[in-house]
């Protein structure tokens, strides 16, 4: 059978490869077009990501939003994920086994997607040593929401990836 977002985010549903899934609303598979050129992972789902079932969904996604507004990039024509795929217990940053658990679905996710960019946002994505045609490392919208040197990198990070669409 042909792989799919559509049997992965199923899949991520009903996963119990980790113990996430016991106080999680919903699943946070990740979301976007197959064909999305820029294919953006952070670190986990965060409380409203868990509430509505959508990656990037609070105030870290209307930043994220934002930046890539600022660059011509379109919220419905890229490809957003995160390591894992369930919201941690009290916003924790994800163990390494749990990152290990969800790995092979975003491992499919891209081999499904082939995005020619990818963006690990944060120290977390960056762990995930994922490896495309062009890799931006940047930080996390969070940390550049709270510190403004951070903000700034991200900035000059976002007008690489402009430079590359």
């Amino acid at each position: 059978m042909k792989d799919s977002l559509s049997k992965i985010s199923k899949e991520t549903w009903n996963c119990k490869k980790c113990n996430l899934y016991k106080n999680a609303v919903h699943a946070v598979p990740g979301e976007g077009p197959a064909n999305a050129k820029v294919f953006f992972i952070g670190q986990a789902p965060g409380e409203t990501e868990d509430k509505t079932g959508h990656p990037f969904a609070g105030r870290a996604g209307k930043y994220l939003t934002r930046m890539m507004e600022d660059i011509g990039l379109h919220r419905d024509e890229v490809f957003l994920t995160s390591t894992i795929k369930h919201f941690p217990p009290k916003n924790r940053a994800p163990k390494p086994e749990e990152i290990k658990a969800c790995k092979p679905f975003l491992l499919r996710q891209l081999a499904i997607v082939k995005p020619e960019i990818v963006v690990l946002l944060g120290k977390t994505a960056e762990s995930t040593k994922i490896k495309a045609k062009h890799v931006i490392v940047t930080v996390h919208p969070s940390a550049a929401m709270r510190f403004p040197k951070m903000a700034k990198q991200m900035k000059k990070d976002f007008q690489r990836l402009k430079r590359l669409l």
